[in-house]
């Protein structure tokens, strides 16, 4: 198996960091795993909220870099530039990172990367977008404050899966997403007050893939279409059937995509050299 919660020990393969989406874990990248192979190793740390992560501390107001910090010092870590994936909250935290850390990313590939405070910039489809997905949001962190927050998890998993996606979750799946939910409005709160402009990412020199659902909804469509737009080495793909949750509905297209893409940049090699096996330190609150 090749998705990881750790960081490698002296391990040579070509590394992958693959951030997850909101409400999942480590567990969404195994086929992509399965699908580098052997060469690969991913490295898909978990966010805050997740079981093996703990809730966020609350000692201040939950940013981007908070979620991104255990990321970055994988980086940090590796002796080689790393290859860079996330999905929905996972590529706006992607896009933190590779902002942190330009010169040590070969390549990066994001799916409806939830890079929601872009949407203000992009004219008047984006304004449109933005009151939507803020109502979505609204909607999620009334039922958390009120303490429901089965009524506000099924609403927000309907909203990303279409209609009847809560009623046709196994049990399990509906209680971890239960326990989950307080999560669900600190995502929204980082993702909504990141101050990046949307210039800032045409400094990006590595290859990006951005990959969208045919059936994407409208605030992630419009912003891999606008990303797109800015980055000065990206290509736009769209998943033919896939809505966004594709990385899971449609894993091994994706995951041939992301690897395709991977392969195409290939291996970069860093200046300098840093140890593999240095423990990753809780971040600071």
């Amino acid at each position: 198996m090749n998705v990881h919660m750790e960081p490698p020990r002296r391990a040579r393969r070509t590394r992958v960091i693959a951030l997850h989406c909101s409400g999942a874990g480590a567990g969404q990248w195994r086929n992509l795993g399965e699908t580098l192979g052997s060469g690969y190793e991913v490295l898909a740390p978990e966010h805050y909220g997740c079981e093996s992560t703990g809730p966020w501390t609350g000692r201040h107001a939950f940013t981007l870099a908070d979620e991104a910090v255990r990321a970055i010092e994988l980086i940090d870590m590796s002796g080689e530039r790393v290859h860079l994936a996330g999905h929905s909250y996972g590529g706006g935290v992607a896009l933190h990172v590779a902002l942190a850390r330009p010169d040590r990313i070969a390549s990066m590939t994001l799916y409806e990367p939830s890079a929601f405070h872009l949407l203000r910039q992009m004219g008047g489809a984006g304004a449109a977008a933005w009151a939507e997905i803020t109502g979505v949001a609204q909607r999620l962190g009334e039922a958390v404050a009120a303490g429901d927050y089965r009524a506000g998890i099924a609403g927000f998993v309907d909203y990303w899966n279409g209609p009847g996606a809560w009623n046709a979750l196994p049990a399990e799946r509906q209680d971890a997403l239960i326990r989950w939910a307080p999560k669900g409005p600190l995502d929204f709160h980082a993702l909504f007050h990141e101050a990046t402009p949307l210039y800032a990412y045409r400094a990006l020199k590595f290859p990006v893939l951005i990959l969208r659902g045919e059936r994407a909804p409208t605030p992630t469509r419009v912003i891999a279409e606008g990303l797109s737009e800015q980055l000065s080495d990206s290509r736009l793909t769209v998943v033919g059937g896939a809505g966004h949750m594709g990385p899971l509905t449609h894993a091994s297209e994706v995951s041939a995509l992301i690897a395709g893409h991977i392969g195409a940049a290939g291996p970069r090699k860093n200046p300098a050299t840093t140890a593999f096996d240095l423990p990753v330190k809780a971040p600071a609150a």
